[in-house]
């Protein structure tokens, strides 16, 4: 008994030498978009991984991992305090004791373990406008990080061995050492004592002992006290900077006694190393670092147990955000790429179907079965799609290192079952016995069943289009497959509703057509006409260019929203952040740079960074911007940024309070008291009392976007002057000049900025994967149209030649061919990207697009019209392709052999 059925090999062989063109179709659609399909999750893995160790480069003190541990009394037998030789190697032993809490991997994905131990920021007392001064000690390694001493000597000892000191005494004396640069802003020399206090004017004993120089400036370890190298603005509010001096291991036990007990601070770094993190272990990592701040002691433990903290959860959760949005992106492009493919792959199994009918209805009437059939279909698509695919496989391990074999099956699924499907369905509809009734009432049911079977069908499309894009709306892509195709199932939704029409449209062109004298007009529309039933062909070319368009407007939205980005982060073409010992160039600097050739507009401004506002009860802290309202007006209305109308509001004052512009968590209409303290009061208020004070303001309308700041209240320099600490500038030389002053501060190019985040791991991946989508598409579209007309290319051109032999012109021919082809071109180049504008404008919220470009808010849709008129004219001309291709191929058949029965 025969349990397979049997299979005729010549068979097998002859069908495919006879059809090795559409074969070859079927093998470079199935490996090109494999290949696409198995590379892309990799290669996007790939880009993760470098996204989230540029996120960890970018935010060093925030991936850092931090373990404090309270000192332990030092209290002596009499009531005094100790001295503890041996402090700094109990510091060390912090260190190792931190190391070994750690667990492997953790460990392994951080750098070696840098302490420190700093002191309170105290105050300089020696008539200086907002300084301050911090005690370091720094440890790195065994003897790092290394200084050279210019003049004096390494911090000593004040008195030696363990002696108890009295609580009444004295400020205990301690040495540090200063850096060339801070002996420099002090003024300072080996000998000298720095006049210093804390908050309660208490006076502390620091002496210099010596200047130096580090080896390497740039070693990580200095990052962690970078005052005890250079001033450092802001770091105890705004308005101030912040120096430093170093504590050696013999100083550091008289820096413990010279502070009370919880003004020391000892802390053991761990850094995180960008090279050795994947995207995998930093979210493994990020886990591992969560678990232990939450089993860690508290700050308010007085104990002295290990506490950790670390941002790196917090830096590594920005990355993950990017990273779903750029995985989402990238879910909705191939799995447009795929249902573009796979609707090519069933237009090319139909066209191998309609070649092969009239040998598989003979060899079915000579006795072969449906399995038989079925089986030797299916060998032959297995050795066209199988090899295709593990093409595109080998290819993608050979480009990404990998491949993502799941994404792969859906087109390699279609290659292998749709040719076997369509040529089975076919010999059996061929060989069927069922007649068509006699009765009108019968045909009638019969043909009203098939059109509620097509209505079911077309409402099913629908409705499964209207779940995904909710889906989409509601929940974002995430990790569904059903909102990730939510513009795929739109297009071909609405590509269906079209293709039901199109009989109407062609059958109305006709009618139209008939009233005409011109016949070339009516043939084109009659085949047009008799044509327009087919679904796939239309199907294809629409869906393909609809989805092209919606690839290539995402691409171009990403484009404008990154620019747009730019600007809201720079606020100009070129921006100048003032050094905190500069700011009183600031108008020198500004007045040079506004001289320089191809700078149209300069402004200087005073920011100050979290000013306390109350309004209503309610604190909040806002950047405060005091800038020249109406010069500030002028250098918008130069840029593409929003323009201010407000900025004329502003005035030297008002019954109600100084007039001020709002942005953020503040809104225009509301009654605020701006807290100034004292010494913010004399670097920026200019006039106001010592005291603390609540200016009066009002918000009169809304701020523009300022250097990417999120809460800004803008002030009118004449209403509140400042010391201005940014300038920005505009105009084609605005880079240049800000570059030529960049010694004066730290420069901020917008091209530069614009040009780092095009750059970018993730941006630069997904719009190369937009330009990669829409051309693959927008390929597979041309190729579905020519195997469109390929398919009902014998019938075509059969009543062509008949047509002929009536005194139709082969000229004639030609445009009675593109007639009947013009009308899917003319729906394709129409719909097409309309419904690919339509798609972006749906989904441009849910694929979280402001994550990639940098921006507050999702960035409006970008229509490249042009560009979509360029895919229009390649469809065009691919119609022209088509109808010479096949008038060169028909024109050797002579009439004799077209009109013989039987004839193609």
């Amino acid at each position: 008994m025969r349990l397979l059925p049997a299979l005729h090999w010549p068979s097998i062989r002859g069908r495919a030498r006879a059809d090795a063109g559409p074969l070859l179709l079927v093998v470079l659609v199935v490996a090109a978009v494999s290949l696409l399909a198995a590379a892309v999750p990799p290669l996007l893995r790939g880009t993760a991984d470098d996204a989230a160790r540029e996120a960890v480069r970018e935010h060093p003190d925030e991936s850092a991992v931090r373990v404090d541990a309270r000192w332990e009394d030092d209290y002596g037998p009499s009531g005094g305090r100790v001295r503890n030789d041996r402090l700094a190697r109990d510091v060390e032993d912090l260190g190792g004791q931190a190391e070994a809490t750690l667990d492997a991997g953790l460990r392994d994905a951080l750098q070696p373990p840098v302490t420190t131990v700093t002191s309170i920021s105290l105050v300089l007392t020696d008539g200086s406008v907002q300084r301050h001064f911090q005690l370091d000690y720094l440890r790195s390694g065994a003897d790092g990080p290394a200084v050279t001493w210019l003049a004096g000597r390494a911090p000593g000892a004040t008195r030696e061995g363990n002696p108890e000191i009295p609580l009444n005494g004295s400020p205990w004396e301690v040495q540090v050492g200063l850096s060339e640069t801070a002996a420099a802003a002090l003024k300072m020399r080996p000998g000298d004592h720095i006049p210093l206090e804390d908050e309660q004017r208490n006076k502390y004993n620091v002496k210099v002992s010596g200047v130096f120089r580090p080896v390497d400036p740039r070693d990580p370890a200095w990052r962690l006290v970078p005052s005890a190298l250079r001033p450092v603005a802001g770091l105890d509010g705004a308005g101030t900077t912040r120096l430093g001096g170093l504590l050696s291991a013999s100083s550091l036990p008289d820096a413990r006694l010279a502070f009370l007990q919880d003004q020391l601070r000892r802390t053991v770094w761990f850094s995180a190393e960008p090279d050795r993190l994947t995207w995998e272990s930093a979210q493994r990592l990020a886990a591992t670092v969560a678990t232990l701040k939450a089993e860690s002691g508290t700050s308010a433990e007085r104990d002295t147990s290990l506490k950790w903290q670390t941002q790196l959860d917090g830096v590594l959760r920005e990355v993950q955000a990017q990273v779903d949005a750029a995985y989402g992106q990238a879910s909705v492009l191939l799995i447009a790429v795929l249902a573009g493919a796979v609707l090519v792959l069933l237009l090319a199994a139909d066209l191998l179907m309609r070649r092969r009918s009239p040998a598989l209805i003979a060899a079915r009437q000579r006795g072969a079965s449906l399995p038989g059939i079925a089986g030797e279909l299916l060998i032959e698509s297995l050795v066209v799609a199988v090899p295709a695919a593990a093409l595109g496989i080998a290819v993608a391990f050979a480009v990404a290192g990998d491949a993502a074999l799941p994404w792969v099956v859906p087109v390699a699924s279609c290659g292998i079952l749709a040719g076997p499907a369509f040529g089975t369905v076919a010999a059996a509809r061929g060989t069927r016995d069922r007649r068509t009734p006699a009765n009108r009432a019968a045909r009638l049911f019969a043909q009203r069943t098939a059109q509620l079977r097509r209505a079911a069908l077309d409402a099913a499309v629908v409705l499964a289009a209207v779940g995904a894009i909710v889906s989409l709306r509601q929940r974002g892509v995430g990790d569904s497959a059903l909102p990730a195709a939510a513009p795929a199932l739109a297009v071909i939704a609405a590509t269906l509703l079209l293709v039901r029409l199109m009989p109407v449209v062609t059958g109305v062109a006709l009618r139209q057509s008939l009233r005409s004298r011109r016949p070339l007009a009516v043939f084109g529309a009659a085949q047009a006409a008799a044509t327009a039933s087919r679904v796939l062909p239309l199907l294809v070319l629409t869906t393909t260019t609809a989805l092209a368009s919606f690839a290539v407007t995402l691409s171009a939205t990403t484009g404008s929203g990154l620019a747009d980005g730019a600007w809201r982060t720079v606020g100009a073409d070129a921006r100048l952040d003032v050094a905190p010992d500069e700011t009183g160039s600031t108008a020198a600097l500004a007045a040079k740079i506004a001289a320089a050739p191809g700078v149209t507009h300069v402004v200087a401004g005073d920011i100050s960074g979290g000013v306390r506002v109350v309004t209503n009860d309610t604190s909040l802290t806002p950047n405060l911007v005091i800038v020249d309202a109406a010069a500030f007006h002028r250098l918008l209305a130069s840029t593409p940024l929003p323009d201010a109308p407000g900025l004329d509001q502003l005035g030297k004052g008002g019954r109600d309070g100084i007039p001020v512009l709002v942005r953020g968590s503040l809104h225009p209409g509301l009654s605020l008291r701006l807290y100034l303290e004292d010494d913010q009061d004399s670097g920026a208020s200019g006039g106001y009392s010592t005291a603390e004070n609540a200016i009066k303001l009002t918000a009169v309308g809304a701020a523009p976007a300022i250097d990417g700041m999120d809460d800004v209240v803008v002030i009118d320099a004449a209403a509140l002057p400042g010391t201005p600490d940014t300038i920005w500038a505009t105009g084609p030389g605005a880079a240049r000049a800000i570059d030529a002053v960049a010694a004066s501060g730290h420069p901020v190019v917008r091209d530069a900025v614009l040009a780092a985040r095009r750059s970018a791991p993730l941006t630069a991946g997904l719009r190369a994967l937009d330009l990669a989508a829409a051309g693959t598409l927008l390929a597979l579209g041309m190729l579905g149209f020519a195997l469109g007309a390929a398919a009902g290319a014998p019938a075509r051109w059969r009543t062509l030649a008949r047509l002929r032999t009536l005194g139709l012109r082969t000229r004639d021919t030609r445009r009675v061919a593109a007639g009947e082809l013009l009308p899917p071109v003319l729906v394709a180049a129409v719909s097409g990207p309309l419904l690919g504008v339509l798609l972006v404008r749906l989904t441009l919220g849910p694929l979280s697009l402001r994550l990639i470009t940098a921006q507050s808010a999702d960035p409006p849709a970008v229509v490249p019209w042009w560009l979509l008129g360029v895919a229009s004219i390649v469809l065009l001309l691919t119609l022209v392709a088509v109808v010479v291709a096949e008038a060169a191929v028909r024109r050797r058949r002579g009439l004799g052999d077209v009109l013989r029965a039987g004839g193609d």
